[in-house]
């Protein structure tokens, strides 16, 4: 799955610490993410969603492979 969540957070001149502090979650959380390591819940997508005032899937979208 990708995602554009490093884009969105630099539109928003976020750090990784900021983002993960507003979201309740660790900053390498955040950077696992952004490197396609780490796929996130439901309820956290619905939380950056929710923070960016943007739909999940801004963020995240299915490869073909997927």
């Amino acid at each position: 799955m990708k995602n554009t969540l490093k884009v969105q957070r630099a539109i928003l001149d976020l750090t990784q610490e900021d983002l993960a502090k507003k979201i309740g979650v660790s900053r390498q959380t955040i950077n696992s993410i952004e490197k396609r390591r780490y796929v996130p819940s439901t309820v956290l997508a619905l939380k950056l969603s929710a923070l960016f005032k943007i739909p999940v899937n801004t963020f995240f979208f299915l490869e073909e492979s997927d």
